[in-house]
């Protein structure tokens, strides 16, 4: 591609056009993905902020519905609801990347997005317990109308793109049809189907709008944005645990099982932390391919990490004798969330960059998490493994690639 075409989203939007400003907005050109320097912006931040909210809610819904031996159920709401949380985020995430301007239209259009995040996230609780998903969907609704605004607005000057920005715009607006469609669909097999079915063309877009050309993404700004929603949905497990245990406190007669567990869940978080930040995560994206197997694999590895804080708190719960569900069952709600968090990102970003004793023992690790059970106290055995991992790590620095 031509490099003129690019922009900083600055200056050189407004040098470009010498009638710029016009209403005080910038032309929305392609940001250059080789800009020197490029992190998060104020604005990105203060929009992953209303995510914390949706995530909150979601986790918080799946702890109830798990702490009941309600699983089916529980699993199933969690990962349709954390599907429109993710893939609303990571389209405004890849959309910023590629024509952030920063200018007010820009940032109104931002706010809009989230003002249907905390509509989605209002929504979650009757999804979960009625089954009733309207106004999740509506919320998605103005979330993802906002962003074909957004898509048809870069398409004015977005030169050799503009195909493609249109595709999104045309893309994004026909799935939004279906997904009120679903509203009609009633609850049950039907529904789930409905949802995969959509789910999948939902992240066909993609696809469909960049197969031509792609829209230029800049490796360090994506994988910056992406770890910071893992902070996000580490920092969830960190907050839901000490409330958990704040509430519990006067629920048992001995602090020493509760102080083990919150000890534990830091000793895990800090490991899950340090195993998702140890490779160099701009590598994995080097073509439009393996971008996609990152940010789609990352829906798991997010849904992972906050379900993770559920499980934390079902394993309160049980300590407390709140929920009945068996010790097995419990544990698993801990386990099964570690075990996808660590195949996730070792497939995404640690197995290329590793020796074959990293890329043993942390898919190794994934599984023997599971066995957590054989140890009388809740987490002890996933917190030895995860610290074996990051040992190992440490030891093991990434391997050096060539870049180029």
């Amino acid at each position: 591609m031509d490099v003129s075409v690019f922009s900083d989203g600055y200056s050189d939007a407004v040098t470009a056009n010498p009638d710029a400003p016009r209403f005080q907005l910038r032309p929305m050109a392609p940001r250059d993905p080789a800009q020197p320097h490029r992190a998060a912006s104020p604005l990105e931040l203060f929009f992953d902020l209303v995510f914390v909210v949706a995530v909150s809610i979601a986790s918080a819904q799946l702890h109830h519905a798990l702490s009941n031996g309600d699983f089916l159920h529980g699993v199933t709401s969690y990962t349709m609801l954390f599907f429109a949380i993710w893939w609303a985020w990571m389209n405004f995430t890849w959309f910023a990347t590629s024509f952030d301007t920063d200018d007010w239209l820009y940032r109104v259009t931002t706010f809009v997005q989230m003002g249907g995040v905390l509509v989605l996230a209002a929504g979650i609780p009757r999804a979960f317990d009625e089954g009733d998903f309207t106004i999740t969907v509506l919320g998605y609704i103005v979330m993802r109308v906002a962003m074909v605004g957004q898509w048809l607005r870069a398409s004015r000057a977005a030169g050799p793109l503009r195909e493609a920005t249109r595709r999104y715009a045309l893309g994004i607006a026909a799935v939004q049809v279906l997904w009120i469609l679903f509203l009609l669909i009633p609850s049950g097999t039907l529904q789930i189907a409905a949802f995969v079915i959509f789910a999948l063309i939902e992240i066909s877009v993609p696809v469909f709008a960049e197969h031509r050309r792609q829209t230029p993404w800049h490796p360090h700004h994506i994988t910056e944005r992406y770890g910071l929603f893992t902070l996000i949905v580490l920092g969830e497990s960190l907050l839901a645990s000490a409330n958990a245990i704040i509430d519990a406190l006067d629920e048992v007669d001995a602090l020493g099982p509760l102080i083990a567990i919150s000890v534990l869940t830091l000793v895990v978080t800090a490991s899950l932390w340090w195993i998702y930040f140890w490779p160099p995560h701009h590598r994995a994206i080097s073509s439009f391919r393996r971008s996609l197997r990152y940010g789609y694999t990352h829906y798991f590895v997010f849904a992972a990490a906050a379900a993770f804080s559920a499980g934390i708190e079902v394993e309160i719960d049980v300590l407390t004798h709140e929920s009945r569900i068996s010790n097995l069952a419990a544990s698993f709600t801990v386990t099964v969330p570690i075990a996808v968090f660590l195949i996730g990102i070792w497939w995404i970003a640690i197995r290329e960059n590793a020796d074959r004793v990293v890329n043993t023992v942390v898919p190794v690790g994934s599984l023997l998490v599971l066995f957590d059970p054989v140890l009388p106290i809740p987490v002890t055995l996933s917190a030895l493994i995860l610290v074996i991992v990051v040992v190992t790590l440490v030891l093991r620095p990434p391997v050096p690639r060539d870049e180029n």
